[in-house]
Parts: C-alpha cells; structure tokens; sequence
C-alpha cells in the first residue's frame, strides 16, 4: 500500500454504493491512494461494517437500495461522530442542506472524478480526531 496523496494518514473508509463496479473501481482507487476501503453495497452492510471496524470516514451513494444514505449518514453520524461525504446525482439546495443535517460534510456529483474525491477525502481525512480538516459541521 502506498502512502496516502498530499500528507494525510492513511484512512479506513465506509465506502457505500450499490452500484458494483463503481463500488469496486472507487475501492481499488482509495486503496492505491494509501486508504483502506471498507467496501459495502447497502446500507444494512455498512451498519455492521461500522459496528465492527472504526472507520474515519463515510463515503457514501445517497440513492441506496434498503434506506437513504442520508437515513444512514445520520445513524453513523450520532452512533460514531464519523465525518462523511455524499455522492449523489442531485445538486438542489434543498437536498444539500438535507445532506448537511445528516452530517454529510462535503457533496461531490456523480458521476464521481476520482481526483475530486481524493482531495475530499484528504481534506476531512483528520476531522473525526481533530487533527486535520477545517473543523465546519
């Protein structure tokens, strides 16, 4: 495994998305990055995920086959104070300030440009321990 980009920690990361291939294609790519992904293709599979590693960051579809991930977001959210980013395919205003009461700290449309994602996930990569990040909710 290499050394994450740009100076973060390497992270475990609940990274959740039904679709998969992009499922794969985005843990390979967080892998290679220096991350850990912690693959899970519904919400009830990231639920025990969470429950049985300590993950630093969510990185999670909104549009998922047995609940929200905005429903899951804030169960990880209040359960873990886990930081997350949502991946979604809208971008109204009314739906990113929901995806911001779930605790969902950063937005990224899809389809996904890894290189966006990277960044993200770098920038939040220390917000759960407080040893990096902006510190905004």
């Amino acid at each position: 495994m290499r050394e994450p980009l740009q100076g973060t920690r390497p992270l475990c990361i609940l990274l959740v998305e039904d679709d998969a291939d992009s499922l794969a294609a985005l843990a390979r790519l967080l892998s290679v990055s220096g991350h850990r992904a912690l693959a899970a293709a519904s919400a009830e599979e990231a639920l025990r995920l969470a429950a049985a590693e300590r993950c630093d960051l969510v990185v999670s579809d909104v549009g998922l086959p047995d609940r929200s991930g905005i429903e899951l977001m804030r169960e990880l959210s209040t359960l873990y104070g886990i930081p997350g980013i949502a991946v979604t395919g809208y971008a109204e205003a009314a739906h990113l300030d929901e995806c911001a009461r779930a605790g969902f700290t950063r937005h990224i449309k899809k389809p996904v440009e890894f290189p966006e994602l990277l960044l993200a996930v770098n920038e939040l990569g220390g917000t759960r321990d407080g040893d990096g990040g902006d510190g905004s909710g």
